[in-house]
């Protein structure tokens, strides 16, 4: 076993890890949905802020392997566009789950104060990592101080969204597309005891997060028999694969009837594949992750930053309708997401 993990595979070999375990993430994220919905209503976090965390963490375990091996694989690059470039993809993910949103636009219906200010989180959690990249490349046992930071923004990130949410200063106006969000039935599951429902969120959580895993050794594999470059492979493939859970996520929560936590998902997970530059930063021991990206990892860290503003602008604006069944956002989105994958394949 341990020569097949340290060997280099054969191309079709790494095509097909891919292959199975997007197989795997898909199935394990349509799963996590029917849980964290029910979940959300049991515990009365709502699905905002259930989604945002809970959900986010498990569909981020894929990422979070991915970046890990990666970096400690002395591939840091790799570690870093599969974390940004997971951002931007799963923020290509909500104009996706929108177009299965027949009612109307999708961040008209899910427009909360929580999913903004997540959105406004990710948007300072992403600016920090970038003022990491230009910052002097020093370390504090161990680490840039850009970690450290990042971690206290997102700490107190969260308890600002909980404080918000439990007097909000601030509320979305309702409209008949509004979608509130209620506790509702859940069918089997509400004959579940609430443990029973932990274990299986976790469990399903641990197997998304195994296909993280052989993902990130395929990519490494991949990278040395084709010879693409590093930001396609990571921000590209990678950060596509990684976004997989989020979208499925999304589009499930859609068909549901649950948008607010189709968006609090994506902006949950894109928060903590964020914090996945802080635990690359961890398993790298050649120095700052931050420092060892390269022009097509910052260039995707701006473009995520940007899609970022963007869907947080559609959020505000609360676009009933728009071209195509989608919002202005949805249509920006998926362009910007197209031009750089052009940018990064060319």
């Amino acid at each position: 076993m341990p020569d097949l993990l340290t060997a280099s595979w054969p191309l079709s070999w790494s095509i097909g890890v891919f292959l199975v375990a997007g197989v795997f993430t898909v199935l394990g994220s349509i799963r996590l949905v029917a849980l964290g919905d029910t979940l959300a209503d049991r515990t009365g976090w709502g699905e905002a802020l259930f989604g945002a965390v809970f959900f986010g963490l498990a569909t981020s375990l894929s990422g979070i392997v991915m970046t890990v091996v990666t970096a400690a694989g002395d591939q840091p690059q790799l570690g870093y566009g599969n974390a940004v470039g997971g951002i931007a993809a799963q923020t290509t993910a909500v104009a996706v789950a929108d177009a299965f949103y027949r009612r109307a636009n999708l961040e008209h219906a899910a427009a909360s104060l929580s999913n903004i200010l997540f959105g406004t989180l990710l948007i300072a959690m992403l600016s920090l990592a970038l003022l990491g990249s230009f910052a002097p490349e020093a370390t504090v046992a161990g680490l840039h101080p850009a970690s450290y930071a990042m971690v206290g923004c997102y700490l107190g990130g969260l308890h600002l969204v909980r404080q918000a949410g439990a007097r909000p200063p601030w509320q979305a106006v309702a409209t008949a597309e509004t979608l509130p969000d209620i506790p509702h039935e859940h069918g089997d599951l509400d004959r579940r005891s609430s443990a029973w429902l932990w274990r299986r969120f976790v469990a399903v959580g641990l197997i998304v997060a195994v296909g993280g895993w052989g993902i990130a050794l395929a990519a490494e594999n991949l990278l040395q028999a084709t010879g693409l470059s590093v930001g396609f492979v990571g921000a590209g493939l990678m950060g596509a694969i990684n976004a997989l859970p989020e979208t499925v996520t999304a589009v499930a929560a859609v068909r549901r009837g649950a948008p607010t936590l189709a968006i609090a998902a994506v902006l949950g997970g894109n928060s903590l594949d964020a914090l996945n530059l802080v635990i690359g930063d961890v398993a790298y021991r050649g120095g700052s992750i931050y420092h060892a990206a390269g022009r097509e990892e910052l260039f995707v860290t701006a473009t995520a930053l940007f899609m970022t503003a963007i869907l947080l602008g559609g959020l505000l604006v609360r676009q009933a309708g728009g071209w195509g069944r989608l919002g202005f956002e949805g249509v920006v989105l998926l362009g910007t997401y197209a031009v750089m994958t052009v940018v990064l394949v060319a």
